[in-house]
C-alpha cells in the first residue's frame, strides 16, 4: 500500500513538473536610466530643482559669510573685550555654526523630497507604460538593465521601442 502511494505521488509530481516546464517564460529588458533621460517633463523638473538648489546655495553662502565676519571680528577684537563679552561672542559664533549645519541638513532633506515630488509623476507614467507593454507583449518578467542588477541575459527582448511608442516619444 505504501509503495502504491509513493508511486502515485511520484507520478503526480512528474506530471505537474511537465506542465510547469511547458509554460514558457518570456523575458524582456529595458534601461530605465535611458528611458528617464528622454521622458517629457524631466528637463523642466530638473530646471525647477536647479533653481531651488541655487537659491539654497545663496542663502548658505550668506550665512557662511556672516559667520566668517563674526569670527574675524572676534579674533581682531577679543583682546580688548571683557571675559563676559568674549564668552558671549564665542557662543554667538558657535550658535551660528550650529544654525549653518542645521540649514545644510534641512536643505538636503528638502531637496531630496522636492526631487521625489517632481519626478514621481514622470516615473509613474514610465512604469505604467512598461507595465502596459509587458502585458500586451505577454512578458513574464521585465528586467532593468540600467541598474546593473542583471548579470546575464540571453534571448531577452528590449522593450524600449514599444515603451517609447506607448509614450509618444521618438
Amino acid at each position: 500500500m505504501k509503495k502504491i502511494l509513493i508511486a502515485v505521488a511520484v507520478g503526480l509530481l512528474a506530471l505537474s513538473g511537465n506542465a510547469m516546464a511547458q509554460k514558457s517564460l518570456k523575458f524582456g529588458h529595458i534601461n530605465s536610466n535611458e528611458l528617464m533621460q528622454i521622458m517629457p517633463g524631466r528637463d523642466s523638473a530638473q530646471t525647477v530643482l536647479q533653481g531651488e538648489v541655487t537659491e539654497l546655495e545663496q542663502t548658505l553662502k550668506s550665512m557662511q559669510s556672516e559667520a566668517e565676519q563674526r569670527y574675524n571680528d572676534y579674533v581682531a577684537n577679543q583682546a580688548g573685550w571683557t571675559e563676559l563679552i568674549r564668552q558671549t561672542k564665542q557662543r554667538e559664533i558657535q550658535d551660528m555654526g550650529a544654525r549653518i549645519q542645521e540649514f545644510q541638513e534641512n536643505a538636503q532633506k528638502q531637496l531630496q523630497q522636492r526631487e521625489q515630488d517632481l519626478l514621481k509623476p514622470i516615473i509613474d507614467r514610465a512604469k505604467k507604460a512598461i507595465e502596459d507593454v509587458a502585458r500586451e507583449g505577454g512578458y513574464t518578467y521585465i528586467l532593468d538593465s540600467g541598474t546593473a542588477t542583471v548579470l546575464f541575459s540571453q534571448d531577452s527582448d528590449d522593450i524600449m521601442p514599444q515603451v517609447k511608442k506607448k509614450l509618444g516619444l521618438k
